[in-house]
């Protein structure tokens, strides 16, 4: 008899608790098919890991990293939302292409997750900055601090994309 491999862990982890995840997201999502890709994507994160580990408590586990996705989920329909949004007030002849709009999705999906665990002023400070164009005295005067706090925060954001794209 040979010893059962990280795979076969895996797949005895997904017999044992795939229905139970899956019916968890689609209460969560409201979605049947949208709950059964994220249960999917739930166990390829699970499979991608370099080392999986003997799980105690699995269905904690695998709640901790669907919820996770289901986050990542619904950042990306508010995102792909308002820029329908936004969309919808150009005039006809300004609006992109549908190989344009899925690049401007992904890019702002990318600067989502670039922006993730970033504190809410400093992320607001930082978009306000480069998405908006303020300078540092006038996003200083419209949030009611100094413009030392503005370099400080923009230094910060800088500091914590780098670190997401090349750490």
């Amino acid at each position: 008899m040979s010893t059962p491999t990280v795979s076969d862990s895996i797949a005895l982890l997904y017999c044992q608790h795939h229905g139970w995840l899956q019916g968890w997201l689609r209460r969560k999502l409201n979605c049947t098919q949208q709950a059964a890709d994220l249960a999917q994507d739930t166990f390829v994160r699970l499979l991608a890991k370099p080392e999986p580990q003997l799980l105690r408590e699995p269905r904690a586990y695998l709640t901790t990293v669907a919820r996770g996705l289901v986050i990542n989920h619904w950042r990306r329909q508010a995102l792909e939302q308002a820029w329908l949004e936004e969309l919808a007030a150009r005039p006809e002849v300004s609006s992109p292409s549908p190989e344009e709009r899925r690049l401007i999705l992904e890019t702002l999906e990318e600067i989502a997750r670039l922006l993730d665990g970033l504190p809410p002023r400093v992320r607001e400070i930082f978009l306000r900055s480069q998405l908006e164009g303020q300078t540092y005295p006038v996003i200083a005067e419209q949030l009611g601090i100094s413009v030392n706090v503005v370099q400080k925060a923009m230094l910060r954001a800088t500091a914590h994309c780098y670190r997401a794209l090349y750490a």
